[in-house]
C-alpha cells in the first residue's frame, strides 16, 4: 500500500529528529565537563567524519542487501551460515540489545524535555518535600516531572497506534520546526559570542583522582557524548521496509547526517562562547542561559519553546524506532513472537506497549535523580549498546567486499566500499573501546545483554524465517 510508506523527507525528518533531540540541549555541559573547547571541537569533527563512514556503510547495505530490513541488528544473523543457531543467536542477542538501548535513550529525551518546560512552569524544579517514607523524602518537582514524563510518554503511545504513517508526519512538522527554530539561535548567539570564553582552545582539564587529562585524553572522553548526538542515524533503515523508494533510504540518511552535524557543531562552539566554562557546567538548561546572555530574559522563554517542540518530535522518532526495532527483528525470526502483531493502522502494537511500558520503569528514575545526572547515565550506557551493530554492519560489509558478493563485476566500487567499511571498523572499534574504560558502566552494558538470555527460549527456531540469506 503505497499511501502508507514514508517518503524521502519523512525519513529524512526521522533522521534528523531522532539525532537533534535531547543531545543538542544538554550536551554543551557533559562535554564541558571533560573536555577543553579544543578538545570538543575535535571529538565533533572525529565523530561526524566516523558516523559519516557508518551511514555510507548503511545506505550501501540497504541498496546491495534489500531483503535484509529493519535496522543494522539484522545484519548479525546474515554474518552465519543460513538457519544456523549461532546466527539466530546472534541476531536475536545484537536486537535485544539495540532494543533496549532504544527505549532506555528515550528516558533521556523525554527526561530532558520536562527539564526545558521548567522555563515555563518553575515549580518543575521545587525542591520543597511533599512527603516522608523512611529516609526517602519525595520532592514536589520530582513527582511533577514524573507525571509529565509519563503523561507524554504514553499520550504519543496512542497518536503512534492511530498509525506510523501519520506519526511520521507530524515529527515532520516538528523537525521543520526545530531547524528553522536553530538557525535563528545561531544567529542570535553569534552576538553574545566571547572569544575569552572558548580561548585558549586547550586547558588543563583533570580526572576526578585530581591528575591532568591530555588532549587526546579529552577527545576520548568526549568521543562517547559526542556519538550520542549521532545516535539515530540509522533511522532510515530501520524503516527501510516502510519506504517507498530504495534510493530514499541512502539519500535521506546522509542529508540528515549532514544537516545534523553542521547543527551539533555550530551550536556547541556558540554555546561555549557565550557561557564562561564554570557556568556552562553548572548549567541544566546551557542553550537557554546562552540565548538569555545574548537579549535577556525572554531568551529563555523562546529556546525553552524550541526545545519543547524539538524534544517532542525526537519523542515521537524515538518511540516509533524503539517499537519497529523488535517489530521488524521478529519478522526476520530473531525475536519474541508476540512483537510481531499489528492493528488494523499497520502500527506495530505489542512491541509498542512491551516497549513503552520498559521506558515507563526508567521514568521511575526521575523520582529521585536529577535530569542532567539521569542525561549522563544514560547516554553512555545507551551509546555503548548501539556501538554493538554499527560495528556489525561495518563487519558485514566488509565481509561482502571480501568475498566480492553483490560485487560482481564492480571491482571498483568492492575497493572503494571495502576501504569505507575497514576504516568505518576501526573507528567503532575506537568508540568501544574509549567507553569501556571505565568497568561500571561496561558491567552495566554486559547486564543488559545478559539479561535477553533468558528470554531467548521465547525466539521460535525457524532457522529460515525471512530468508536473510538469499
Amino acid at each position: 500500500m503505497e499511501k502508507n510508506k514514508l517518503g524521502f523527507w519523512v525519513l529524512t525528518a526521522l533522521v534528523v529528529g531522532n539525532m537533534v533531540g535531547s543531545g543538542i540541549f544538554m550536551l554543551p555541559r557533559s562535554l564541558a565537563e571533560v573536555a577543553s573547547p579544543g578538545g570538543t571541537i575535535l571529538a565533533w569533527v572525529l565523530t561526524g567524519v566516523g558516523v559519516l563512514l557508518i551511514a555510507l556503510v548503511f545506505g550501501n547495505l540497504s541498496l546491495r542487501k534489500p531483503d535484509l530490513t529493519g535496522g543494522p541488528q539484522i545484519y548479525a544473523k546474515a554474518l552465519f551460515k543460513p538457519g544456523s543457531n549461532a546466527g539466530i543467536l546472534s541476531g536475536y542477542l545484537v536486537s535485544w540489545g539495540y532494543w533496549v538501548a532504544n527505549f532506555t535513550g528515550n528516558v533521556a529525551i523525554i527526561t530532558t524535555f520536562t527539564g526545558y518546560l521548567s522555563t515555563f512552569f518553575p515549580i518543575l524544579t521545587s525542591k520543597a518535600d511533599l512527603f516522608t517514607i523512611g529516609n526517602y523524602t519525595m520532592h514536589v518537582g520530582n513527582l511533577l516531572t514524573f507525571l509529565i514524563c509519563s503523561a507524554l510518554l504514553w499520550f504519543l503511545h496512542f497518536v503512534i497506534l492511530k498509525g506510523v504513517e501519520g506519526a511520521g508526519k507530524l515529527n515532520l512538522i516538528a523537525t521543520a520546526a526545530k531547524i528553522a527554530g536553530f538557525f535563528l539561535f545561531i544567529v542570535v548567539t553569534l552576538f553574545a559570542f566571547e572569544k575569552s570564553n572558548i580561548f585558549p582552545l586547550v586547558t588543563p582539564i583533570t580526572d576526578e583522582s585530581g591528575h591532568a587529562v591530555s588532549l587526546w585524553g579529552q577527545v576520548n572522553s568526549a568521543a562517547i557524548a559526542t556519538l550520542w548526538a549521532f545516535v539515530g542515524v540509522e533511522s532510515a533503515v530501520v524503516f527501510s521496509s516502510r519506504a517507498k523508494k530504495r534510493s530514499d533510504i541512502k539519500k535521506a540518511t546522509i542529508t540528515g547526517l549532514l544537516l545534523a552535524t553542521f547543527i551539533y557543531l555550530v551550536i556547541t562552539v556558540l554555546v561555549m562562547g557565550a557561557l564562561s566554562h564554570g557556568k556552562l557546567i553548572k548549567s541544566q538548561k546551557p542553550l537557554v542561559d546562552a540565548l538569555e546572555s545574548a537579549i535577556g530574559p525572554s531568551g529563555g522563554y523562546i529556546l525553552g519553546a524550541l526545545a519543547v517542540i524539538s524534544l517532542f518530535g525526537a519523542t515521537i522518532g524515538w518511540i516509533l524506532l524503539s517499537a519497529e526495532v523488535p517489530f521488524q527483528a521478529e519478522k526476520q525470526g530473531l525475536f519474541i513472537k508476540a512483537f510481531g502483531k499489528t492493528n488494523k493502522h499497520g502500527a506495530p502494537v505489542t512491541s509498542l506497549i512491551i516497549t513503552n511500558l520498559a521506558t515507563q520503569l526508567f521514568i521511575f528514575s526521575t523520582i529521585s535523580a536529577s535530569i542532567s545526572s539521569a542525561f549522563d547515565f544514560v547516554i553512555f550506557v545507551a551509546t555503548l549498546a548501539f556501538l554493538v551493530p554499527y560495528l556489525i554492519s561495518t563487519v558485514y560489509q566488509l565481509k561482502l567486499t571480501l568475498t566480492g558478493e553483490t560485487y560482481e563485476n564492480q571491482p571498483k566500487s568492492r575497493v572503494v566500499d571495502g576501504v569505507i567499511a575497514a576504516l568505518a571498523t576501526l573507528y567503532s572499534l575506537w568508540v568501544i573501546k574509549a567507553g569501556t574504560a571505565d568497568m561500571k558502566t561496561f558491567l552495566f552494558g554486559v547486564g543488559l545483554l545478559v539479561m535477553g538470555i533468558f528470554f531467548y527460549p521465547l525466539v521460535p527456531k525457524q532457522g529460515n524465517k525471512g530468508n536473510l540469506n538469499r
